[in-house]
């Protein structure tokens, strides 16, 4: 059993599993981020502008009901709005890992830009030694 749990702890030690660890733990914590600016910040002033829409208000009802008692039940209903808001937000954050991918190539693209140092040979490390005697005589 302590070889099953060996492998499992390598397993899980591994670079790879620890990385994808954090990847979805700042990828959590962004999308919290990314929520908050669309139904915080950008959807109140649209709503303002399309007349006074709060877009999680935005319900079609298709059922009604009322309990034995006679009271009616909440209404059946698709919120059409929260898939407005949630669509908001995907297109959001689609258009953020777009900017970080362009970001990441351009970075990229002038590493490779660089010219690179020539690897030096023994043949002519030894050659500049000869060269450096020779010019010394």
């Amino acid at each position: 059993m302590s070889s099953f749990l060996k492998k499992f702890k390598d397993f899980a030690m591994r670079g790879n599993v620890v990385d994808l660890a954090v990847g979805i733990i700042i990828g959590a914590a962004f999308g919290k981020i990314v929520t908050s600016l669309v139904s915080d910040i950008i959807m109140p002033p649209i709503g303002v502008i399309v007349g006074g829409v709060d877009f999680e208000e935005l319900k079609l009802p298709i059922h009604s009901a009322v309990d034995a008692a006679g009271k009616p039940l909440p209404p059946v209903t698709i919120n059409y709005g929260t898939f407005l808001q949630t669509t908001v937000d995907f297109v959001i954050v689609a258009f953020a890992v777009f900017l970080l991918i362009q970001l990441i190539t351009r970075l990229q693209k002038k590493e490779e830009d660089k010219p690179a140092e020539p690897a030096v040979t023994n043949e002519e490390k030894l050659l500049t030694e000869i060269r450096d005697l020779l010019k010394n005589k």
